[in-house]
């Protein structure tokens, strides 16, 4: 694959338009209970509190996941090229973010390109501009859209040659089991046949409270990264939530396996959102559910895969158990 170095990571803004924000609200408080997509939770200002819950001692994911990823780089990189050498790769990351933990990727993989995709246009394309610094050899491109929607990748030179896709974060727990399914599906068709897909995702933990904890730490920024929330729908849709009257609550749903995040709403209240001709009552103790956590086991990852046409090839896990990055090749039973 021949690629020319891009002097400056380009930005392709497929952003939702607010027709779509206003679709998705519309949609979510409808839905009983009320529940919104956690997209919207990534504005610029939502990005950033993202960023800042991972730094946060309760929350385990990020270090470890960063941790797997630097010792099994290289054994990633061999299993991705299907020999003992490193060829090109491609490396598109889903909800890239702020692309903290794809470097021990390019190190292993020589990548010959890099493709982030994110909801929030300044922040991912910041991200590939600090990145590209660190690896000046490897283009980039920044692509802001909600890849749930994204029916093709766009057609550009970056994006020609094996794609490795890459989905860290426990990112998958965000959905349902059908949710999941259908996402990996949409990967597959996005990234291509003969594609392969690396996964992060955190496990079940004997420990309710170190669960609930990550999701809702001392220092209260999970609480403002939800709040947030409502400050983009007054941004946005000109609404009128009062987020002081609403409590954020992190809870372990045993049955099914997640952690629920939800604004409570501390009295009845009203809250008129224009473009959407609605005025919306809330009653004392209505929640809005702003993102589930499902924590799944090894073998629960391996059954959504396969229900979405992805096999194992490999899969790394810590010391204790908690985190494992599970590395797809879609049509093959290929291992490594």
């Amino acid at each position: 694959m021949s690629l020319t170095l891009l002097t400056r990571p380009e930005l392709i803004d497929l952003h939702p338009s607010p027709g779509d924000v206003c679709a998705a609200v519309d949609q979510g408080l409808a839905s009983q209970p009320r529940q919104l997509p956690p997209w919207l939770l990534y504005d610029q200002e939502g990005s950033r509190l993202f960023e800042a819950i991972c730094r946060q001692p309760e929350y385990h994911l990020t270090r470890v996941e960063k941790c797997l990823l630097q010792r099994h780089g290289g054994h990633i990189g061999q299993c991705c090229t299907g020999t003992g050498s490193v060829a090109p790769v491609t490396v598109v990351e889903f909800g890239a973010g702020g692309a903290h933990k794809v470097t021990p990727l390019l190190h292993a993989l020589q990548s010959a390109a890099y493709v982030a995709l994110d909801v929030s246009a300044t922040h991912v394309h910041a991200a590939c501009v600090r990145l590209q610094e660190l690896h000046p050899q490897v283009p980039m491109v920044a692509i802001c859209c909600d890849y749930e929607r994204l029916p093709a990748l766009p057609d550009h030179p970056l994006l020609t040659g094996q794609r490795l896709g890459f989905f860290p974060g426990s990112s998958l727990g965000n959905y349902s089991r059908a949710g999941a399914v259908a996402l990996l599906r949409h990967m597959a068709t996005l990234l291509g046949p003969g594609s392969r897909l690396l996964l992060g995702i955190d496990q079940p933990q004997q420990s309710v409270a170190a669960m609930e904890a990550a999701y809702d730490d001392a220092a209260g920024i999970s609480a403002r990264f939800a709040q947030n929330l409502l400050l983009r729908l007054n941004r946005d849709l000109g609404a009128n939530f009062q987020p002081q009257h609403f409590a954020y609550q992190a809870h372990w749903n045993a049955s099914e396996q997640r952690i629920e995040m939800a604004l409570v709403s501390r009295r009845e209240q009203v809250v008129s959102i224009p473009p959407l001709e609605a005025v919306v009552h809330w009653a004392s103790g209505e929640k809005l559910i702003t993102e589930h956590s499902h924590k799944w086991s090894p073998e629960d990852v391996q059954g959504l895969a396969q229900q979405a046409g992805w096999h194992g090839v490999g899969r790394w896990c810590d010391s204790q158990d908690r985190f494992s990055l599970h590395l797809m090749e879609h049509g093959s039973l290929s291992q490594c």
